[in-house]
């Protein structure tokens, strides 16, 4: 046997075996996840996709025997080479973490420790597993080249802070090889990263994957992401591994009604089309009932599906956990085209911004943007991550004072800061925040954060701001009764929907929307974007629309502002720059969006990226 076909017949051998995973509140309580199975080879990765709370991370970090504060893994195996990682002792599983399996978190900033350099943060997981990857010196530039960074020592003796997004999720990826584990456990490693830079943080995990023959497991809320990575996929709701298989099959032919849901919530880049959320919450543990912890939300339901509970069964080459998974195969889910809103008459812009240059401070970081936003139309800003785009948004709010140029609301001018801006023009521009955990005040209840807008912007009576803020709730598909809850009370989708409603309330004129779905998962994402689409559409809002999901943009917007490096690569409507890009800029953005395909070549490959990328 030559050596390719050795190393593939390698590859091909299981080396991660999970059987009956529970993981439980307390040792008798509910549980969080259970019956959880499935199997990874070596140099394949397993994506783990789902809601959030449907128990992802809580499989991913079961997998290092590891658990958050209150749970107990009670049952299961986690069978890696052969030991089972769940009956080692305390000492043996610490020395196990990181020499034969890694974890690498969703956020690199919080990953990394700001006091110390790269170098040493790379050489000490080395040191703390002596011997697992030989000379320690030699290692650390190894790694750095497989993870695409320059090991030079100029790059070594950097702090994580001198680094861009890309780059300090590298050099998590990096740490996490460095021993050479068997088995990767990668929570949310893309999320919040622009296209190109997720490209290239992808590009890793599947080289160095391949390279070491690691079996990786990838949890993600976003599919096009996954179905360019892995091999096959495990669909999760409320605990339970709901429908696992290959995944050109699972995502080309999917039997599962909630699988299908979350397919159908997944822009598309090629063409506008309706984005159906999955309406409804997943229940919480204890409170799943006796029969399919989806029924409530299932179109498929039968009376049998709300009293007797699904087993696994096998329906075209992948396993379904579904009472009618074999009827409900032979249905063909459709995308639904969006409907085109009519052209608006040419009216004067409602913003219109010129020759805008913007630095912190000797920092340049704008020069000479323009872009116009007409009366009840949305503008998409979209680019990489430090091209500019939130700070444009933030100069437009008054939120950064440090520019030039002119920025007219509705024919007058805009002052720099919101400070010198009367109450009336901060009430008719309103910002929504990109991450709704940090932008609502957790010590304040749900009734007390919208009726602060509207005492800060109207002068309505105690009764009537009451009625408006019960009212907002409703238009934004939130219940009364979520008055009286806190923050930590919402989930991530309900948080957002909150702070959307916090800035409907007082009547604005213009919606500046940064980044607001970059965290949520597909469903709420879509949720929330026919949410946004519903009010502009009710309300006439002029509306600007920052993101780095250049698919999420034909759903919501009608014209598109590219911004490259702080200066406009090109503008123009939203067909003509994601068909006919004309700036090779727009060209490579648009080549570097993941597509949820239906083949097995998935992802189109540009060669390894260069060292110092992203």
């Amino acid at each position: 046997m030559s050596e390719p076909e050795v190393r593939g017949a390698a590859q091909r051998e299981v080396r991660l075996k999970v059987t009956g995973l529970e993981v439980r509140l307390g040792r008798s309580g509910p549980d969080v996840v259970g019956d959880v199975s499935f199997a990874v080879p070596a140099g394949q990765v397993l994506g783990l996709v789902g809601e959030s709370g449907s128990g992802k991370t809580t499989v991913a970090l079961a997998l290092l025997g590891h658990t958050r504060r209150g749970l107990r893994i009670t049952a299961g195996q986690v069978l890696l080479d052969g030991t089972d990682l769940l009956a080692l002792s305390p000492r043996d599983l610490r020395a196990a973490r990181g020499a034969r399996v890694s974890y690498v978190p969703q956020d690199p900033s919080s990953a990394l420790n700001p006091t110390l350099r790269v170098g040493t943060q790379i050489r000490e997981v080395l040191r703390v597993h002596p011997g697992a990857a030989g000379d320690a010196g030699d290692r650390v530039a190894e790694v750095m080249r497989e993870a695409y960074l320059d090991p030079t020592p100029e790059m070594l003796r950097r702090y994580p802070h001198q680094l861009s997004g890309g780059q300090q999720q590298r050099i998590t990826l990096a740490m996490a090889f460095a021993c050479r584990p068997s088995l990767i456990v990668l929570d949310e490693p893309t999320t919040g990263l622009d296209v190109s830079t997720q490209r290239h943080v992808l590009d890793t995990v599947r080289s160095l994957c391949r390279s070491y023959g690691v079996a990786a497991v990838y949890v993600s809320h976003d599919l096009a992401v996954v179905s360019g990575l892995v091999s096959e996929v495990a669909v999760m709701y409320a605990g339970r591994v709901v429908e696992i298989g290959p995944v050109a099959r699972l995502f080309g032919e999917p039997v599962h009604p909630y699988t299908r849901g979350l397919i159908g919530a997944v822009p598309s880049p090629e063409r506008a089309e309706a984005l159906a959320g999955i309406d409804g919450q997943q229940p919480r543990p204890g409170r799943r009932g006796a029969g399919c912890s989806f029924a409530a939300r299932c179109d498929h339901a039968t009376g049998d599906c709300t009293t007797e509970a699904p087993e696994p069964v096998t329906v075209a080459g992948r396993s379904v956990r579904c009472l009618r998974a074999r009827e409900i195969q032979a249905t063909h889910p459709e995308r639904v085209p969006a409907v085109a809103g009519k052209p608006a008459a040419p009216a004067a812009p409602a913003l219109s911004v010129r020759g805008v240059t913007a630095s912190y401070g000797s920092t340049p970081v704008l020069s000479g943007v323009g872009l116009e936003v007409p009366p009840r139309a949305c503008v998409a800003v979209v680019g990489e991550s430090g091209s500019g785009k939130t700070t444009l948004a933030r100069c437009v709010a008054g939120l950064h004072g440090n520019w030039t140029g002119e920025i007219t609301f509705q024919g007058a001018p805009l002052a720099r800061g919101a400070r010198q801006r009367d109450k009336d023009v901060l009430r008719r521009v309103q910002y929504i925040f990109q991450n709704p955990y940090t932008s609502l005040n957790p010590r304040k209840t749900v009734g007390q954060i919208i009726d602060q807008q509207l005492k800060q912007f109207t002068g309505l009576s105690r009764r009537d701001r009451s009625a408006r803020a019960a009212g907002v709730l409703e238009d934004v598909s939130l219940g009364q009764d979520l008055l009286s809850c806190y923050p930590d009370q919402l989930s991530g989708g309900e948080r957002q929907r909150v702070a959307i409603a916090r800035a409907l309330v007082v009547q604005p004129e213009l919606l500046i929307c940064d980044e607001v779905t970059s965290s949520l998962d597909v469903s709420v994402q879509a949720i929330i974007v026919e949410l946004l689409r519903r009010i502009q559409r009710e309300r006439h809002l002029a509306m600007i629309f920052i993101t780095h999901n250049l698919a999420l943009v034909r759903s919501i917007a009608q014209s598109a502002v590219v911004l490259r490096r702080g200066a406009v690569a090109e503008s123009g409507p939203v067909g003509q720059i994601l068909e006919h890009p004309a700036d090779p800029y727009t060209r490579r953005l648009m080549q570097d969006v993941p597509k949820l395909t239906r083949s097995e070549t998935r992802f189109e490959t540009h060669g390894p990226p260069s060292p110092r990328s992203a």
